[in-house]
């Protein structure tokens, strides 16, 4: 039996941690990133920072707000092989600031003229990497309802979206949400439960295409607008649900991997901002930290899990991750695989 695909999940994704200097300096992540987001730690409560390859450096956009794209020349200014580099924007590197990146690999271009391959309404460019079920997707909207090809071999469980050219929040579609997941949405900029809506036209993503509703936000006629795809894989990736029991000792989530990056949000029966969680910043189990991708606020230490060999468990009753009887959303990436492909187990935190 194969316990996994991803035998090593840092290829496809790795948080890494940096001290701002004031100066340009160069990051290490491993790989050559196409997807980085950037958050000071401490200091200054200063925005999360988005850049993607395909939207090209110098071009930020901002998680905790529903702002159109800016420009960020001094931010991130280059992609490498190995990592990225950034200038010295105080948002990205203010001396003596710490700052956690979250970087993912994507790293093969695709580009879909929609009449002539007849996938999609709508052109389409991104880039994708199928192994670890992770795309980019570029695209100009037209004001209707529209299908576009997300470049992935499989439904996506997570879709994020933004409009670049104006103020619109920032839609989730996410597989668990509802029983009939292609009606419901939530926004990755603010703390409300899920909405009904028809901003995923109410159709399901297929294992080519996603669709979106006419609706500004998602397909703004003459917009720019930016998708970042997500598809569980085994070992490495995984997009679920659960339901908070309100106790200390809350719920442990199955992942089948040791999480290097856990994201949670409640959607149902209460309202509270998306948590993030990773296994690089300081504190260990019972003191993980955590930060807000719907605020610029710094990290806190409050509202903790565990990380564990195969998923990660709930140490707080709070209302942001295990109220008694809400229902929660979330998002978890590998540090490594419960078992490997040779067999071999990996341990707890």
């Amino acid at each position: 039996m194969a316990y996994t695909e991803i035998d090593d999940p840092g290829l496809f994704f790795n948080t890494v941690l940096y001290t701002g200097t004031g100066s340009s300096q160069n990051i290490t992540v491993g790989f050559q990133p196409d997807f980085t987001w950037i958050k000071t730690r401490t200091g200054n409560s200063h925005e999360h920072k988005f850049t993607d390859v395909i939207r090209g450096v110098g071009k930020g956009l901002a998680s905790d707000g529903a702002g159109a794209e800016f420009v960020d020349a001094q931010g991130l200014t280059a992609f490498g092989s190995n990592g990225y580099t950034i200038g010295t924007d105080t948002y990205y590197n203010t001396n003596t600031n710490t700052y956690v990146s979250w970087n993912w690999k994507a790293g093969t271009s695709f580009s879909n003229d929609a009449s002539a391959t007849s996938i999609g309404s709508l052109d389409s460019t991104g880039s994708v990497s199928a192994d670890s079920g992770f795309s980019i997707v570029s695209w100009t909207g037209d004001g209707n309802a529209a299908t576009i090809k997300h470049g992935l071999s499989t439904k996506p469980d997570v879709i994020i979206l933004k409009n670049r050219s104006i103020t619109e929040n920032w839609p989730v579609y996410h597989h668990k949400v509802s029983s009939a997941p292609e009606t419901d949405y939530i926004h990755l900029d603010n703390y409300n439960a899920a909405g009904d809506y028809p901003i995923w036209n109410d159709v399901e993503p297929t294992t080519s295409v996603f669709s979106v509703g006419g609706y500004d936000g998602t397909n703004g006629d003459g917009n720019s607008l930016i998708a970042y795809c997500f598809a569980d894989v085994k070992g490495y990736s995984k997009f679920g649900s659960y339901a908070g029991n309100g106790d200390d000792s809350g719920p442990m989530i199955w992942t089948g991997f040791r999480p290097a990056f856990v994201m949670v949000k409640v959607y149902a029966g209460g309202t509270g901002d998306w948590q993030i969680y990773d296994n690089k910043r300081a504190g260990y189990n019972a003191a993980n930290y955590r930060l807000k991708p719907s605020s610029s606020a710094a990290e806190a230490t409050d509202e903790p899990i565990d990380i564990l060999s195969n998923g990660f468990k709930l140490r707080n009753d709070g209302g942001s991750f295990n109220a008694s009887g809400d229902d929660y959303i979330y998002m978890a990436f590998a540090e490594a695989p419960f078992v490997n492909s040779n067999g071999v187990p990996c341990n707890a935190r």
